[in-house]
């Protein structure tokens, strides 16, 4: 559930919310937010559930990638950009 909340930013804060907004692609709003849980997860730490989301996604990363063979996937890759 989201609620609205006014924040009062000074020209530097609101400078910084707009270039993260730009380096996010994302509005303000959605910059800002993203920024408050970053700063939450670094000075308290992730959540349980959210280290634990984050394992699942790594291990099924792990699993799809299993028995391929990064260089000979690479080597793939630029010959078929040769073409271009």
């Amino acid at each position: 559930m989201a609620s609205r909340t006014t924040l009062i930013l000074d020209d530097e804060a609101r400078a910084a919310a707009r270039q993260l907004a730009r380096r996010y692609g994302c509005s303000v709003s959605e910059a800002m937010r993203r920024a408050l849980i970053r700063q939450r997860d670094a000075e308290v730490g992730v959540p349980r559930e959210r280290r634990r989301e984050r394992a699942r996604a790594l291990r099924r990363l792990i699993g799809l990638f299993e028995g391929n063979d990064a260089v000979a996937e690479i080597r793939r890759l630029k010959a078929e950009d040769a073409g271009f």
